[in-house]
């Protein structure tokens, strides 16, 4: 099977913005009556002319989820090691170009911040680095995993792009996920916002899930990043790579997350608006596309968003997340990735997610040894 990068190139963004602009409402009603939904499908639910159906879209969602995955929310804490970073990325606080303080943490910095998180009840962690492959590359990372793994159920990293031999050793340790955004699929506007750095190589970060994949890794997270391109196109290329990696790696997972352009250091202004009833489309037209594919809603949003939320498909959120290195406990003053709008607690979201008769899920499965 050809790399994804290969039928990418074969789409003509252009086209595709007036097939999606061009959906009619006909289409629309068409696309919701389907049992099985297609990319043609996803056009017409991504597409203006879908803004007057967002209530039947959201409750079809609503159904399909309760269905798949019960009346849940999983929670997650991401807890970042390091913001040392080689990339110009012009949307980030830790683009190499901002003068910020840059911090990594060591190994009893490590030991504290994953300490506090499990004993506030969190049981899956997302590790996070910037780009540096001298400071926070893979030696490092597996000292991380390896720690991580005597605290938490659940591992995930959100790193720079690694070889595949080195997403071997990383699961070898008990890595269970890898999460890596294109940040977006249009390839002339990529180089804009990533200038300099090994992130500007636009086809080795496309080609990451594919050798995270060939390593057998239990899980695979992609995604854009809403704001930097028109999110219709992007939304419907996502899929198309979420639908090519389904049919290549089976036997792995997937998710999906959506996140918006946030204020940061060095802050860039989002080229295309994105609402909130933007998100509520993408969020349940990705949930009637793919009804398996677990979809994460990150404190970027605000508390009113994540609350309602819970009925849009959403099955995976963050709580009490601090976007920057020892923010915890070890140096909470140190400088963030982005601003955070859900500042609650863990036991806060808890409460609000059992107040509206969901279960809160911390830990969702065990190994079983023979």
């Amino acid at each position: 099977m050809n790399p994804f990068y290969q039928q990418l190139k074969k789409q003509d963004w252009i086209r595709l913005t007036q097939e999606i602009q061009s959906q009619t409402e006909h289409q629309v009603e068409k696309a919701l009556n389907m049992k099985e939904f297609d990319l043609n499908g996803l056009k017409a639910l991504l597409s203006p002319a879908a803004d007057t159906f967002l209530e039947p879209m959201a409750s079809r969602s609503h159904l399909v989820t309760s269905q798949r995955f019960g009346k849940t929310m999983q929670f997650f804490a991401p807890m970042y090691l390091s913001n040392e970073c080689q990339n110009i990325c012009t949307y980030c606080g830790f683009s190499l170009t901002n003068q910020i303080p840059r911090r990594t943490l060591v190994e009893d910095e490590i030991h504290t911040e994953m300490s506090y998180l499990k004993k506030l009840g969190f049981d899956h962690i997302l590790l996070v680095t910037g780009e540096a492959n001298k400071t926070v590359g893979v030696d490092y990372l597996l000292k991380a995993v390896k720690l991580a793994k005597t605290y938490f159920a659940h591992v995930s990293i959100e790193v720079q792009p690694l070889e595949e031999e080195e997403y071997a050793l990383l699961k070898h340790e008990g890595l269970h996920a890898v999460y890596v955004y294109q940040e977006t699929y249009h390839e002339e506007t990529y180089k804009q916002y990533h200038p300099k750095g090994k992130k500007s190589n636009f086809a080795y970060r496309l080609e990451t899930p594919e050798r995270v994949g060939n390593v057998g890794m239990q899980k695979i997270g992609i995604g854009f990043l809403m704001g930097l391109e028109n999110w219709r196109v992007e939304a419907y290329l996502t899929a198309m790579h979420l639908a090519y990696l389904r049919k290549r790696f089976w036997k792995s997972t997937f998710s999906i997350s959506f996140p918006r352009l946030r204020p940061h250091a060095g802050e860039t202004a989002p080229n295309f608006e994105v609402t909130d009833r933007h998100l509520v489309q993408v969020l349940t037209a990705y949930r009637l596309f793919d009804h398996d594919v677990e979809i994460s809603l990150s404190t970027r949003e605000t508390p009113i968003f994540r609350d309602h939320a819970l009925r849009l498909g959403v099955t995976t959120m963050s709580a009490g997340s601090k976007t920057n290195p020892g923010g915890y406990v070890v140096e909470p003053q140190s400088l963030e990735q982005f601003e955070i709008e859900d500042n609650r607690p863990l036991d806060q979201m808890i409460n609000m997610v059992q107040s509206n008769g969901y279960e809160p899920v911390l830990k969702n499965w065990d190994k079983t040894y023979a």
